[in-house]
């Protein structure tokens, strides 16, 4: 919605009409003000459509995280680098479904910027493997299934990584 300085510009204002509350004491504004400064503060670091399209990607509706991202029109200076390494890898997830030569792009751009979340990073990985194996670069999909496999701490990824593997023997 704001460019990110703005959004900083914002948090800066709020925390200063809070400290000028404290001064006229009027403290219940002044701690309320400081405590409503956390949310542009949030935004700066977390992207509202961003976030929005996780969203709709939960309900698997793609056509709405796309509008969603959409919204973002300049993604490599309205976002810090965490959250375009996010902009690609909710690009990359909508597009593993229909074509997988954009996708591995995406994926490739995303952890190239970096994801936060280790099962993020696995989930890309190993969406980057399935497109390595169809292309029948065994030696690259192996690795990747490897290295999803570390980054996978819960065992939530366990099942894709067997039959992809499963797969890979047949190849």
């Amino acid at each position: 919605m704001f460019h990110r300085n703005i959004k900083l510009i914002i948090a800066g204002l709020i925390i200063a009409t809070g400290i000028w509350q404290f001064t006229e004491s009027n403290i219940g504004n002044g701690i309320f003000l400081l405590i409503l400064s956390a949310i542009p503060i949030f935004l700066y670091f977390k992207n509202e459509f961003i976030l929005l399209a996780f969203l709709k990607l939960r309900k698997q509706d793609f056509e709405g995280a796309k509008k969603w991202l959409a919204y973002i029109k300049n993604p490599e200076t309205a976002l810090i680098q965490k959250q375009q390494g996010y902009f690609n890898y909710l690009h990359g997830i909508m597009l593993s479904q229909t074509n997988i030569n954009q996708a591995e792009k995406y994926f490739k751009k995303a952890i190239e910027l970096g994801l936060s979340m280790d099962m993020d990073l696995a989930v890309a990985k190993l969406n980057l493997a399935g497109v390595a194996m169809t292309r029948r670069r065994k030696l690259e999909a192996t690795t990747l299934l490897n290295e999803a496999k570390k980054l996978d701490k819960q065992n939530m990824l366990k099942d894709q990584i067997v039959m992809m593997k499963e797969q890979m023997k047949k190849i």
